[in-house]
């Protein structure tokens, strides 16, 4: 979709949010909280971000960004040339993070990661029949804590400007939650890191994390790699895949306008059906059910199985 900056609003210090509509007025594809879209960027960068607005509006998707100076450089891009009137290439929303049925649910955000949990605060509570919800927001203070206008005087929400109170009480909001909580998670490394430790605790409290950053160093290349062999269907070229290089790049070489964002195996913008071989999964987004169909792959980090022939759907 080719979709027009219609709004570029500050939401908190360094987070501005841009909200995206059809410049012919056209109805977008539904989405669901916890999604996100992927956006290419006048550069041609994609990223990959969560969807923050309403659900119920047909017309519009909104998105939130944190201007990041030593970042990738995606960030500093819609900070610094994203203007109002541009019209921005958007894929449609895909949600890996997306709200399971359950008696009550525990959200934890750190930071930007309030994106996708705003959108399921407001979903939640817009059922008919609203469950309980409890939220803890963590900034490092209170102006670097977006949407708090919008979290403003709903119950059971927890603000927590680091400046101001310290940390949020994870231990704590896992200990007081009843069995069958479910608990969904989105900040920075170390509190993702903090959470997946307290939850080992708590089995009875089903976890759901999204991060913005690769959880394992799974683009580095391991001792043990080999070169193998990729065939690529559709495009009728095998290439070889050096111990050094990933499959994306081997891929790049031949398919140039093949997909992808991240490049560590986490946002999935990549995820590339395979046709036969083994793969040895580094992701960090597939479940252990869908490493073992061996349905698809992330071409950025995973790689075949050693001495196996790959054949993707490229």
């Amino acid at each position: 979709m080719r979709l027009r900056v219609t709004q570029l609003r500050l939401e908190a210090d360094a987070v501005i949010s841009v909200e995206l509509r059809s410049p012919t007025g056209d109805r977008l594809p539904d989405w669901s909280a916890g999604a996100h879209i992927p956006v290419t960027l006048p550069s041609g960068t994609v990223r990959q971000y969560s969807l923050c607005g309403s659900p119920g509006d047909p017309h519009s998707y909104t998105i939130a960004v944190l201007k990041v100076d030593d970042g990738r450089g995606g960030s500093r891009e819609v900070h610094d040339r994203i203007r109002l009137g541009d019209v921005l290439e958007v894929g449609e929303p895909r949600n890996d993070f997306a709200l399971v049925d359950a008696p009550r649910y525990l959200l934890l955000a750190g930071g930007i990661g309030i994106t996708p949990i705003l959108a399921m605060v407001e979903e939640l509570r817009s059922r008919p029949q609203p469950p309980a919800v409890t939220l803890l927001y963590g900034g490092r203070s209170r102006t670097a804590m977006a949407f708090t206008d919008r979290l403003a005087g709903l119950d059971a929400v927890a603000l927590h400007p680091q400046d101001e109170v310290g940390l949020p009480d994870l231990e704590g909001a896992f200990a007081e939650s009843p069995a069958g909580t479910a608990v969904y998670c989105c900040g920075p490394p170390a509190m993702l890191s903090a959470v997946r430790e307290i939850a080992a605790r708590y089995p009875d409290l089903p976890l759901h994390i999204e991060q913005f950053t690769a959880a394992t160093p799974a683009a580095t290349a391991a001792a043990e790699d080999g070169a193998f062999e990729v065939e690529l269907a559709r495009t009728g070229v095998t290439v070889t895949v050096p111990a050094d290089q990933s499959v994306l790049d081997a891929v790049l070489a031949v398919a140039p306008d093949t997909p992808f964002s991240c490049t560590s195996g986490f946002c999935g913008t990549c995820e590339t059906k395979v046709l036969s071989g083994r793969v040895d999964h580094r992701d960090d987004l597939l479940s252990d059910d869908e490493r073992r169909a061996n349905a698809s792959m992330m071409i950025c980090v995973s790689r075949a199985e050693r001495g196996a022939k790959l054949t993707l759907d490229l």
